[in-house]
């Protein structure tokens, strides 16, 4: 059965088209089951109604034109339960509904299992059989394991569909809206462009370097090159965003210098591995560390080095640049959106942005808001590769991507655009005001920081000060423990965005889900055992090298407050504070 299994989700797969990839599922399932019939009915929103679509067993004329109720029939009982119905005589059930155009008088038996996707019921997979009997339980879950595999394979194949403005029976539909979450409010309208990254780092075989110095001749040259394109994207972006703002491609050189992620490279070139699989384990390494953080702000930084090493990559390939066309109104997409993507879009031209996965957390989302674009993250389902050129609507205020809009829907969207400038303008005038209440009450609005590149956009809403900043993400982004100097610097950074208004730095919050690759932590309770003060109470000489590096950073500024992370009881408090005087 598994291999069966396999075969029929491999021939579906490289199935071109969604009636194609449905007839190799009835004509495989009927084969695999032995049974007579395996037919497939899909939900069509617009006709409220499942539609057979297609059918071994039935007869042919009634495939695409048959259709039962939304909750009509067996089949509509099996969509609204969204479980299995397996059945010794159908005809004896009180939902069973004749449809006399497919002659199924015949049969009896009756399985059917639902089609779901991210808890939606797409249709409804049959099989169908003369016999009185009910199918065994090997396969009822053959079946069911075959739908859940398939789901969404169907997804996306109606997705494309719907993009092209066809329903699943072949209707001519429009407004097909794809959810995701919101990255940056506001409302866009435009033509939709494709980009993809440089090159892919997952692509990458291990092989042998055949001369190690020039292997890692080659990769700094490389790495020079990736160096010099940050320095012109931070060059070009002045007049668009603000220094700090622009300071998210000084952490990207930062990431490149030799004590980062350049000197772990160089060090797997040297033991006899060729660049660009040096360069593919590590960004591979730093990329599943970050993905398998519980802080979405920490995990998201994952997609930071992907692009960066992609770059490097890229030159490692001798790969020819490719030159891509924006038309006015471009609306940028991607399957994972990076800042350095976003800036190669002329300003005035750039409308929108639409990345299949990430979340508002990313830092391309957080430079979308900076700069005013709206963004929708994480449109899963979104069939992205097959928008070149299309008109969509971006609503970054639902989080919900619109393809094939009509003309009524376009008009709505272009009236909410009108709107949305009318605030923005009057609320230009507010953002520098005291935060108050009606009453008169005051409130303090701070801001959440990792890096640098966090900053801009607070300062420029009108954020009064840092109430976190996360000193462990520079820590996570180096091979080893930052030296005094290198954090002096780091938050001094910050001190100065923010001066005078107060900025609470957190000293290092290390253990649970953020574990250091230098600095192994094996604890039966990471999360609230031995983490945070209490790695760092034992090991006083990072603690105390952390906090003269923020006292020093705040010489002059004195707007520096330190917080301490997962205190447990009052003795750990005492301690941090005689450390600190000391």
């Amino acid at each position: 059965m598994l291999e069966q299994l396999r075969v029929i989700v491999q021939e579906v797969n490289a199935a071109k088209d969604l009636q194609s990839a449905l007839d190799i599922i009835v004509h495989r399932v009927r084969e695999s089951l032995k049974t007579q019939v395996c037919s497939v009915y899909l939900l069509d929103s617009d006709l409220n109604s499942h539609v057979l679509m297609a059918s071994e067993g039935l007869r042919k004329e009634s495939v695409g034109h048959v259709s039962l109720e939304v909750g009509e029939g067996l089949v509509g009982l099996v969509a609204k339960h969204a479980e299995p119905i397996n059945l010794r005589d159908a005809s004896l059930h009180p939902s069973f509904h004749y449809l006399q155009e497919t002659g199924e008088e015949d049969f009896h038996a009756f399985l059917g299992v639902p089609i779901i996707h991210h808890r939606s019921v797409l249709g409804v997979l049959v099989v169908q059989h003369e016999e009185k009997r009910r199918f065994d339980e090997g396969e009822e879950a053959f079946l069911i394991t075959l739908s859940a595999q398939l789901a969404g394979v169907i997804a996306h194949a109606e997705a494309t569909g719907a993009i092209e403005g066809m329903s699943p029976s072949g209707q001519k539909t429009s407004d097909t809206a794809f959810p995701g979450v919101s990255g940056s409010s506001g409302v866009a309208i435009g033509q939709v462009v494709v980009i993809f990254p440089p090159a892919d780092l997952s692509q990458i075989p291990n092989r042998r370097a055949r001369d190690i110095d020039q292997e890692i001749e080659f990769f700094n040259t490389c790495l020079e090159s990736v160096r010099t394109d940050m320095k012109d994207i931070h060059d070009r972006l002045a007049g668009h965003v603000a220094e700090e703002e622009r300071q998210l491609f000084d952490v990207y050189l930062h990431m490149l210098d030799d004590d980062a992620l350049g000197n772990e490279v160089v060090a797997r070139i040297k033991l006899g591995n060729w660049a660009q699989g040096s360069l593919a384990y590590v960004a591979n390494e730093h990329v599943r560390t970050f993905e398998m953080m519980n802080d979405a702000y920490l995990s998201e930084r994952s997609v930071d080095i992907k692009d960066l090493c992609s770059r490097v990559l890229f030159y490692l390939q001798q790969k020819e640049s490719v030159v891509t066309e924006y038309g006015e109104n471009t609306i940028l997409v991607s399957e994972e959106l990076t800042p350095s993507m976003l800036v190669e879009v002329p300003k005035e031209k750039l409308k929108g942005l639409i990345s299949v996965k990430g979340s508002g957390n990313s830092h391309v989302a957080i430079l979308a808001r900076t700069m005013g674009i709206p963004t929708v993250m994480g449109a899963l389902d979104l069939p992205f590769n097959k928008l070149e050129g299309k008109e969509v609507i971006v609503d970054g205020y639902k989080g919900e991507v619109i393809t094939n809009p009509s003309d009524q829907l376009r008009i709505r969207f272009q009236n909410t655009i009108e709107e949305q400038n009318q605030l923005i303008a009057g609320l230009e005038g507010l953002k520098d005001l005291p935060c108050e209440t009606a009453d008169k009450h005051r409130v303090s609005l701070w801001v959440n920081t990792g890096l640098m590149t966090d900053v801009m956009q607070s300062l420029d809403q009108g954020a009064e000060g840092i109430g976190l900043f996360r000193t462990e993400v520079p820590f996570l982004l180096s091979e080893r423990f930052p030296s005094e100097h290198e954090q002096t610097e780091i938050y001094r950074e910050q001190l100065q965005a923010f001066a005078p208004k107060i900025v609470t730095m957190r000293t290092l919050d290390i253990g649970g889900d953020k574990s250091l690759s230098y600095f192994p932590i094996n604890e039966e309770n990471p999360f609230l055992g031995w983490r945070g003060i209490r790695v760092t109470l034992d090991h006083p000489e990072i603690f105390m090298a952390q906090v003269r590096a923020m006292l020093r950073a705040s010489i002059g500024l004195e707007n520096l407050q330190i917080m301490l992370p997962m205190i447990s009881n009052i003795h750990e408090v005492n301690s941090a504070n005689q450390l600190i005087k000391k």
